[in-house]
């Protein structure tokens, strides 16, 4: 039930908007107590907007005003929104602070209940610490002791949790099964535990999230039990047209660069990558193609899969660059285990293009920067690599992207590339500003001048990116599929499974980018230029070359 305030129910509306920025300042300036008194006038001024109740209680809550921040939080929770679930979960903590504990569980129930995502904070808050023991506490936010149990209930008890919370935040989105379907496959798993190792067992976990079906859900290695996890190849493979290939490795194995992998052990790589494909969450069949590579890195994961007879080494058939074939039995080490998010490769590696006597191409400079911009040479085309939807230590992205859209008002430019090929994501909220602008620019923004370049890496917040710029913008697209869908299931709060130390995501908010009866699985090229070999050993970019000859 909303609050009503009477006396301020008939302020002008003319003199709101100064109100509102008051208020703003004063909580941009850390002054609670100004910034309260002030939120309160705004929330009796506009009672329906729940933006407003939430900044009153956080402007409350930090001013020490917590009976009076309960309140608010407890209109964003009536009001459904913004992120009603934090809401709840700040109302249990300051019940907490005001020692009436049985209402903290409530509101921690509820918030819960609204999928409130950061389970390990619940359970680690030290707010919390007077209900470590408690049996409702525990129950709610699992928390369970795992030292005195035996091997198979400690990897039941793990199983147990990644059903609830998968059941309690997974299946308010679009899935490709149902609840009962997930329990019936986690009770599989439960009843094969005594048989299977734990690595096994790892992948029957990233069997059971990729059965959700989107890209985000996942598995992710942690704790001390799987520590052959720890351990990969020395090198990096990449997936071109012409096959597999080692594009990039420890200094050591440097005359391996450029080889095309043929087969792992007694398997050919197609071999191996069906394999894979169970334990891959994704949102399409492309996505594949970018992650499969980085689980060939790990033996104990081949070994696990059936797929070669050892743990800490690889024998790989290669060719090389002067189509010479032979074998190779690799090591695995310690040294670089994820490198997941470090681009190009390893600062201390060496990598194919840099041993090339021809420059490197643009996509190729500078891939460790968040986003970067030049002229290309001859001063008609602008190129922005955005690589990550991160802010930078030193520019944030706002004000990058002032300097960009300024860049983009030469009258002298003929083409703008914005080149999405390396970017995972980051934060879609960062994203808006960029497109208005691009969209705003009337002499760029048309087919033939404005150009995205989108593949296989192309994720998540980038997704939203390139289905925005798709959606809003004129530009003409090139490369190849991106790795999500323009309306996807995304997001990561992750959790500790306790007798594992496994880390888990269950994915639970569903970004509509796009129309909502577009169901495309993915954001596909106007001009299809998927990456060759042929072209990575000459230092070319191929889909580039297409945007500047269009």
């Amino acid at each position: 039930m909303l609050l009503a305030h009477p006396a301020y129910a008939q302020q002008s509306a003319a003199s709101f908007p100064q109100l509102l920025r008051q208020a703003e300042a004063q909580s941009e300036a850390k002054a609670w107590a100004t910034a309260a008194t002030l939120w309160q006038q705004v929330v009796a001024a506009n009672p329906v907007q729940p933006r407003f109740w939430q900044q009153l209680g956080q402007a409350q809550q930090r001013a020490g005003q917590r009976r009076e921040a309960i309140q608010a939080y407890e209109q964003v929770v009536a009001l459904g929104g913004p992120e009603p679930e934090e809401a709840a979960y700040s109302a249990a903590t300051l019940y907490m602070q005001l020692h009436e504990p049985d209402k903290a569980l409530d509101w921690l129930e509820k918030s819960l209940n609204l999928r409130f995502g950061y389970l390990t904070d619940a359970q680690t808050d030290s707010v919390w610490r007077p209900l470590r023991q408690n049996a409702r506490y525990r129950r709610l936010v699992s928390l369970v002791d795992v030292s005195q149990m035996s091997r198979d209930e400690g990897w039941r008890t793990d199983l147990d949790i990644f059903a609830r919370e998968a059941r309690r935040r997974g299946f308010a989105v679009p899935r490709a099964i149902t609840p009962d379907q997930l329990d019936a496959a986690v009770q599989a798993v439960a009843a094969a535990v005594p048989r299977l190792t734990d690595m096994q067992l790892y992948l029957e976990l990233r069997k059971l999230t990729a059965l959700l079906g989107d890209g985000h859900s996942n598995i992710f290695p942690g704790g001390e039990r799987l520590t052959a996890l720890c351990q990969a190849l020395p090198v990096q493979f990449y997936h071109f047209e012409e096959g597999l290939f080692i594009i990039s490795a420890d200094p050591k194995y440097r005359e391996l660069l450029g080889a095309q992998v043929l087969r792992f052990g007694d398997k050919t790589v197609p071999q191996v990558t069906e394999a894979l494909l169970p334990i891959l969450s994704r949102d399409n069949a492309y996505w594949p193609k970018q992650v499969a590579p980085y689980e060939m890195r790990q033996p104990a994961v081949l070994h696990a899969l059936g797929l070669q007879p050892t743990t800490d080494r690889t024998t790989l058939t290669l060719k090389d660059l002067r189509g010479r074939t032979r074998q190779v039995v690799l090591p695995a080490d310690a040294s670089q285990p994820n490198i997941w998010n470090t681009l190009p490769n390893p600062s201390t590696w060496v990598n194919l293009p840099q041993t090339l006597t021809t420059p490197l191409p643009a996509y190729l400079k500078r891939m460790g920067e968040k986003y970067w911009f030049e002229t290309l040479p001859g001063g008609k085309v602008l190129y922005f690599q955005f690589n990550s939807v991160r802010n930078n230590e030193t520019e944030p992205f706002a004000r990058f992207t002032e300097r960009l859209l300024q860049a983009a008002a030469d009258p002298q430019l003929e083409k703008l590339v914005v080149d999405l090929r390396w970017n995972n994501g980051g934060n879609t909220y960062l994203v808006p500003a960029l497109v208005a602008g691009l969209q705003a620019n009337a002499r760029l923004n048309q087919a033939g001048k404005l150009f995205v370049l989108i593949g296989r890496r192309t994720f998540s917040a980038a997704q939203n990116t390139a289905t925005m710029l798709e959606r809003h913008t004129k530009a003409t697209f090139i490369g190849e599929p991106t790795g999500s869908a323009p309306n996807f299931v995304g997001e990561e709060k992750p959790f500790t499974l306790p007798y594992s130390g496994l880390s888990a995501n269950v994915s639970d908010l569903y970004w509509q980018t796009a129309w909502p009866d577009d169901h495309r699985t993915w954001l596909a090229p106007q001009v299809y230029v998927p990456p060759t070999f042929a072209a990575f050993r000459q230092n070319r970019d191929l889909a580039l070359e297409a945007a500047l000859a269009y």
